[in-house]
């Protein structure tokens, strides 16, 4: 659903204050226990000037989404400055991403359990969330372009979607990370990364290509 509102200064500053303040809302009342008037309340606007903005909670969902992308991205360029290396680039683009959460984590299980739902809107997958997932995979891409990893051409293609799914299980394990500063987290981005890297390499060896052959075909007959 298209953003009716402008994007004047001040229509932006309202906008991000009622964000703000849902997710406020949403981290002492939970989800299901906030509503749009509380959070116009807490905005400091009427209610109809919160659903000018905003259609209703799912939508202010998808705008905090939009603005975690926004401080992903940011963080990503400076880890990707620097290094073709593509292991360093993958691990420092997945810890650049637990930095920005890690303010957000306390109230992660709240949106986990409205996420997980499949035919939810908060759902990585579902097609409100397409904005955001699009733009987190294009970060893989230039994770993927600006390195040294040479991958066979049948795979190229697939590569940062996959990475995003790599990085979607690591979300989940975020979520239920518990130690100090997601050390754990941070330890499996710094493990699997030059994981990614030896099996991409592996795509080209002649005995592994044909496993890799078939990978792709399995993933483009599920798109189809």
């Amino acid at each position: 659903m298209p953003d009716p509102a402008p994007r004047s200064p001040k229509a932006e500053q309202t906008r991000r204050a009622i964000v703000e303040a849902s997710m406020r809302l949403f981290r002492s009342k939970g989800f299901d226990g906030t509503t749009m008037r509380g959070i116009a309340d807490e905005a400091g606007v009427s209610l109809g000037s919160a659903y000018y903005y905003f259609a209703g909670k799912e939508h202010l969902i998808q705008a905090f989404y939009g603005q975690m992308q926004e401080a992903h991205l940011a963080a990503a360029a400076q880890a990707l400055t620097g290094t073709t290396a593509f292991a360093d680039r993958l691990e420092g683009v997945l810890a650049a991403w637990v930095e920005v959460a890690e303010p957000y984590h306390e109230f992660a299980g709240t949106f986990f359990k409205n996420a997980a739902e499949p035919t939810s809107p908060l759902s990585p997958f579902s097609p409100e969330s397409s904005g955001a997932r699009e733009a987190s995979i294009a970060i893989f891409r230039e994770v993927l372009d600006g390195s040294d990893l040479k991958v066979t051409p049948a795979l190229r293609p697939h590569l940062p979607e996959l990475l995003w799914l790599l990085h979607m299980g690591m979300v989940l394990f975020w979520v239920y990370d518990a130690s100090d500063g997601r050390r754990r987290t941070l330890a499996l981005a710094h493990g699997v990364a030059p994981l990614v890297d030896k099996l991409g390499r592996l795509s080209r060896v002649p005995v592994v290509r044909g496993a890799v052959t078939d990978l792709v075909s399995l993933l483009e007959s599920l798109r189809a």
